[in-house]
């Protein structure tokens, strides 16, 4: 089992850029969202939000490996074959299924925290000015957030059985929780 505590020290070790470690904290919180709607026992909430916390720890530093040099960490660390199926699943372009409900959640979440940052920062990077409406009217935008694969966020929200707004909602939500930590309050 990796602590929070651990996964937040190796994640400042690998990364320097502030933009993708908000990327982890907002990708965090969202999933630890989504382990309390989905009912997931209080002592398992801590591994969602370390999966989404630590998932692109090796991004910055080894693109053309990623993820590979955080599983590599994660089998160190002895994570377990959830954490280590929900990072390296992450990506549908890695070629790996989510294998339970921990991995689906991240597919769903990561993408879309990128989506809910963009359209903040055209909101006076104000998180509190953001709602689902503001988001699905960028949503057919092609031109906004364009490395923001919208039909991965579909399908992963279908995966997970939430409809696309609420699923918009439930991220949306967590990332207002952490605006301070992400530099979206308007400020």
């Amino acid at each position: 089992m990796v602590s929070r505590h651990l996964a937040w020290e190796k994640l400042n070790q690998m990364l320097d850029n502030a933009n993708l470690v908000k990327h982890c904290l907002a990708v965090e919180a969202a999933m630890l969202a989504y382990a309390q709607y989905f009912d997931v026992p209080e002592t398992e909430q801590e591994q969602w939000a370390v999966a989404g916390l630590i998932h692109d720890a090796d991004w910055e530093k080894y693109p053309d490996q990623h993820p590979q040099v955080i599983l590599k960490w994660l089998e160190q660390q002895q994570a377990g074959d959830q954490i280590i199926n929900a990072v390296a699943a992450h990506g549908v372009d890695f070629g790996v299924e989510p294998k339970s409900l921990m991995a689906k959640s991240l597919r769903a979440v990561d993408e879309l925290t990128g989506l809910i940052t963009a359209v903040a920062l055209v909101k006076g990077r104000d998180l509190s000015q953001v709602t689902v409406s503001s988001v699905k009217k960028k949503w057919g935008k092609k031109d906004f957030a364009r490395g923001v694969n919208r039909q991965e966020i579909e399908e992963a929200s279908r995966e997970l059985g939430v409809s696309l707004d609420e699923h918009i909602q439930r991220v949306l939500s967590a990332m207002q929780q952490i605006a301070g930590q992400l530099g979206l309050d308007g400020k």
